[in-house]
């Protein structure tokens, strides 16, 4: 056996209010973890089913999906005191906006750039009047693979940028599961995290989306798995001081 270091000696007042509070921190102790589980298996479910056509109303699902599971995210991360679950995940979203706003640019740019010649080889007499489009018939025949080819070339752009930030969002959740897996451990957050991180790089094949959304329905069993101690840390033994 160990030997244990000598009882704390705290006036036996204070020894009362800490015994008598001590519920009330394990109460709020389960209620905050209960509720972050909840919070982030519910909002990975709606990330999962958000998918799903006549379901998402216009991607609105799925955000309030992600609001729930990054607030989740934010909850363990102070439970656990490891800042990385918390950061990572925001790395990870970040860098997903960013990869989306530089696509949309690149659509925009090559949509600009291209349309006008395009849009007079299919429309020999039009003169540039906008207004005027809706009442020329298009002519096909004088289509080449030149007069697409900008267009191609735009649409290759945009799914490399879509791909490569996508791995690099991916990379960076992998390590926020890995992190909350290992502090947790539920070891299913390890592995939606290495899943998560195999589809994005497989997304230039269909599976990879596949994967993906696979991904988010084990992330909602890996929350619904966190397990709830019955002590949130372990207390100094306390010994009331003589009076």
């Amino acid at each position: 056996m160990v030997p244990s270091g000598p009882a704390v000696r705290i006036p036996w007042e204070k020894a009362f209010i800490l015994k008598a509070l001590r519920p009330l921190s394990l109460r709020s102790y389960q209620v905050n973890i209960e509720t972050s589980k909840n919070l982030g298996g519910v909002g990975a479910l709606l990330m999962f089913i958000g998918i799903i056509p006549y379901i998402s109303y216009f991607g609105i699902i799925e955000i309030l999906g992600l609001v729930l599971v990054m607030v989740a995210l934010h909850s363990l991360a102070s439970h656990y005191i490891e800042r990385g679950i918390f950061n990572n995940a925001l790395y990870a979203l970040i860098i997903g906006i960013v990869g989306g706003v530089v696509s949309i640019a690149a659509v925009v740019v090559t949509v600009l750039t291209s349309l006008t010649d395009f849009l007079y080889t299919i429309f020999p007499g039009w003169n540039g009047d906008w207004t005027a489009l809706s009442g020329l018939t298009p002519d096909t025949s004088n289509l080449t693979l030149a007069n697409i080819m900008p267009f191609i070339i735009g649409f290759l752009a945009v799914f490399i940028i879509l791909w490569v930030f996508s791995i690099i969002a991916a990379f960076f959740a992998r390590r926020s599961l890995g992190t909350l897996s290992a502090k947790s451990g539920v070891g299913l957050f390890g592995t939606t995290g290495l899943l998560m991180l195999i589809g994005a790089i497989l997304t230039i094949i269909v599976i990879g989306v596949f994967l993906v959304w696979i991904s988010m329905l084990l992330l909602a069993v890996a929350f619904f798995s966190v397990r709830i101690q019955r002590e949130p840390s372990a207390v100094p033994t306390v010994t009331p001081a003589q009076v």
